[in-house]
């Protein structure tokens, strides 16, 4: 009787010790594994939806403006890159532009809101930017994505690349490949490696629809994310 109770006892003991380092294992192992397998863990990005507030940018024939589509598919990047474990800043997050309140004049406002963009960038410093927008031209037959680089920059230019390689890849709405272009503001003067996504054409009625719907802005986001995670982890594109 004596030997069952001890070894009840040893055996009650056991069960509590284990259940203790159950308890305690997932917690720490789940911190550290994250730790260790966040791909952007430590990395900071600031996403720049275009235009904003009094300044619309392109508009589509059926009024979607551009700085509405720009901000939302800024926002499901944002989220993608913070599940990925970066730091990220937007330079807007409502429907306004970074001007001052008291600066008059459309054109004043866009000089001011611009500058204040890259200042941003700057203060910020991170290991990179996108600055996402969207075309309108007269002429409705033109669609797709492209993707703009300051070259500078050899990093500018290799994450303009993987992120038209992965929009490519993924929605298969253009041929167009990364173009260097040395007169962005924000490309040009932010010091930083950054991309220019136009995402799309609103002067294009199929794709101004598809622009409007949340699952064609996701796509496009996780398109961009995923260019930056190929930036991130090859380093230098190859065709």
């Amino acid at each position: 009787m004596r030997k069952k109770r001890v070894a009840y006892i040893t055996l009650w003991v056991v069960g509590l010790f284990l259940l203790i380092m159950l308890l305690r294992y997932p917690t720490e192992s789940r911190s550290t594994w994250e730790a260790w397998s966040l791909p952007l863990s430590g990395k900071i990005v600031v996403i720049d939806p275009g235009h904003g507030g009094v300044d619309g940018g392109a508009v589509g024939s059926d009024e979607t403006l551009e700085k509405d589509v720009a901000l939302s598919t800024a926002e499901h990047l944002r989220n993608y890159l913070q599940q990925a474990g970066a730091l990220v800043y937007m330079t807007r997050e409502t429907d306004r532009d970074l001007a001052a309140e008291d600066t008059k004049g459309l054109s004043k406002r866009k000089v001011e809101d611009i500058r204040k963009r890259v200042q941003l960038i700057k203060d910020k410093d991170p290991d990179f930017f996108v600055s996402i927008h969207l075309n309108a031209i007269p002429s409705k037959k033109w669609s797709g994505a492209q993707t703009f680089y300051n070259p500078a920059l050899k990093e500018s230019e290799h994450l303009a690349k993987f992120i038209q390689s992965e929009i490519r890849r993924n929605l298969k709405n253009t041929d167009r490949k990364a173009m260097a272009l040395n007169n962005i503001y924000l490309l040009k003067h932010s010091g930083k490696p950054g991309a220019l996504v136009e995402i799309g054409f609103l002067s294009n009625p199929h794709e101004r629809d598809l622009l409007k719907t949340d699952e064609y802005q996701l796509k496009m986001a996780g398109s961009i994310y995923e260019g930056i995670l190929r930036f991130i982890t090859e380093e230098e594109y190859a065709e």
